[in-house]
């Protein structure tokens, strides 16, 4: 961890990190007047990293990555997650010196991993039992049971049976939830049509029993939650046909460029009836894919906006290649492992807008020691 820190010394326009490094192993034991009996282990490392760095307007920029699998000797190797911390500190470098963005309204590109985080937060949540009752929740799925919520080659599941997607370690999996009933699979939405929705033992209209999604941290009271949220597709393409696709429907628009999301940082979802219905991501890489062939321009401050009924429709392709999210999700049943699974999207519409700019500037004098450090010499 250390090792890993100190690489972002080579990079001194970032001015912070956090290399963090989590190991979870304990054994859950659940017993029921129902007679139910289960003993229930689960082992989980977890190396964050957190990169932080200001352009000269003021305005803050960080980059996180994770790193998940079930035990330590399963991450990365060494030489690779010091290649990966490269990486951020490259991005960090070019992120402060990237033009910040305009609003925008048009066509874009969700790389896998940034669909995966979009769909656990703009869909996942209002698809949770619980969100379909009581006075306080916007119930936005309520009523649109059996009715179309997505376009027809799309279908949505959540398999927390799944203990690994290709190679990936799924971080959301487990063998029974937190109320003692199985983990199985639930096909929440087929061909875009609304199916079913994620159930603890509270029940809601038309649903009386659980589908084994009753989750939480301990001292919580469990609620339907996500485990491995995954997203398939009948309609793929290379991303490259992709890439074409979009900027086909940036023309057709009319807009000079459409916008490529590389990657996301979680973010949040509002569902109470008291708020807008409207959800709220942090893009972190996000490139202009300009209509006229000059290359791509990396640009800062994005923010995705928008309402989740409009969002959801307006997919018109997907990729070939699904990408994982792992994750750690918090809401009123406490804070939980999740994985989610989606391919590149391309979408008609979304709406951007420019993230908060703060009014500090960067430092006028190097990190304290860098300039101390003996320089390296070149092999001869």
């Amino acid at each position: 961890m250390r090792a890993l820190s100190k690489i972002f010394r080579e990079y001194p326009d970032v001015y912070q990190n956090i290399v963090m490094l989590t190991v979870q192993n304990e054994t859950d034991y659940f017993a029921s007047s129902e007679g139910s009996r289960v003993v229930e282990p689960h082992t989980q490392a977890r190396l964050v990293v957190f990169a932080v760095t200001r352009a000269d307007d003021g305005m803050d920029l960080f980059r996180a990555q994770t790193f998940e699998a079930e035990t330590v000797a399963g991450l990365p190797a060494q030489p690779e997650l010091e290649a990966a911390m490269r990486d951020l500190g490259k991005s960090l470098e070019a992120l402060r010196k990237a033009p910040a963005t305009e609003p925008f309204d048009g066509p874009v590109i969700l790389s896998g991993r940034a669909a995966a985080v979009f769909f656990h937060e703009v869909l996942g949540h209002r698809l949770e039992g619980q969100r379909q009752r009581g006075d306080e929740e916007g119930q936005t799925f309520t009523k649109e049971l059996n009715k179309e919520v997505l376009p027809t080659f799309l279908s949505v599941a959540d398999d927390p049976t799944l203990t690994t997607f290709g190679s990936t370690w799924l971080s959301g999996s487990y063998a029974y939830d937190d109320e003692g009933q199985k983990a199985q699979r639930v096909s929440l939405i087929q061909d875009g049509v609304l199916k079913t929705f994620l159930m603890s033992r509270l029940p809601i209209a038309s649903f009386s029993a659980s589908n084994g999604h009753g989750r939480a941290s301990t001292g919580h009271v469990p609620t339907g939650r996500q485990g491995n949220l995954i997203v398939s597709s009948t309609k793929s393409v290379p991303e490259t046909e992709l890439r074409k696709e979009l900027i086909a429907e940036a023309k057709k628009q009319g807009k000079p460029y459409g916008l490529y999301f590389e990657d996301i940082s979680s973010g949040f979802a509002v569902t109470t009836r008291n708020s807008p219905q409207a959800f709220q991501v942090i893009p972190l890489v996000v490139w202009r894919v300009y209509v006229d062939g000059r290359p791509d321009e990396l640009v800062r401050g994005v923010s995705i906006v928008g309402t989740p009924l409009a969002a959801m429709k307006r997919i018109l392709a997907t990729g070939d290649k699904s990408e994982v999210f792992n994750g750690e999700c918090g809401a009123e049943s406490g804070t939980i492992p999740v994985s989610a699974v989606a391919p590149a999207m391309l979408l008609s519409e979304m709406e951007t807008q420019r993230q908060p700019q703060g009014t500090a500037r960067p430092p006028i004098l190097p990190i304290p020691g860098v300039e101390a450090e003996p320089a390296k010499k070149e092999a001869k």
